[in-house]
């Protein structure tokens, strides 16, 4: 197996590890295996690009791993009452959707790598989602994450709405780019 893939696969390993964290140790566990599987989706990235290392089952199972990351970490939120339900069932609507379409179009022989705009998605939903894991470290000297920007809107808020936002974005310009898998239904 490639180490590209290898590295996919820790990050998936990690997601129930990132779990028993969050529940059964301090904030910053959860926090430091949350970094640590985020990185590891540029590390197998850069690895598979520079050599060589590119496989359909890693174009398959990389963006899989991201899915399950983020979406644990989603529902965990939602959980502890610091990311609203809507939210969370829009962005995980959108990786549903979008893997649907890459299910489809495998069954047709084609592999659709993630594109640009699915990166960039990765990225700030990675770090919002890291924001949010080290709020009860200002706990400590204030609460910034609560802080009002906007009436009622919190920066929190702010960061959530976001990350909501670009996923959506990301969604419907991948959706937009493979429109021929669309219409072969």
């Amino acid at each position: 197996m490639k180490t590209a893939n290898i590295i996919t696969l820790i990050r998936i390993a990690l997601v129930p590890v990132f779990i028993a964290a969050w529940y059964f140790l301090p904030w910053y566990a959860a926090f430091t295996v949350f970094v640590v599987a985020s990185v590891t989706d540029k590390l197998d990235g850069y690895i598979a690009r520079h050599y060589d290392q590119v496989t359909n089952f890693g174009k398959f199972v990389d963006p899989l791993a991201d899915k399950l990351l983020i979406t644990s970490a989603l529902l965990l939120f939602v959980k502890s009452g610091t990311v609203g339900t809507v939210y969370a069932i829009l962005i995980i609507a959108r990786e549903f959707i979008v893997t649907s379409l890459r299910v489809v179009a495998m069954s047709d022989g084609r592999v659709l790598a993630a594109s640009v705009s699915g990166k960039i998605k990765m990225v700030v939903q990675c770090v919002v989602l890291a924001a949010l894991l080290i709020e009860p470290l200002f706990g400590a000297v204030g609460s910034v994450g609560s802080v009002a920007v906007f009436g009622a809107v919190t920066v929190n808020d702010l960061l959530v709405i976001l990350m909501t936002a670009v996923t959506l974005w990301s969604g419907i310009e991948y959706l937009v780019r493979n429109r021929d898998v669309i219409n072969s239904f």
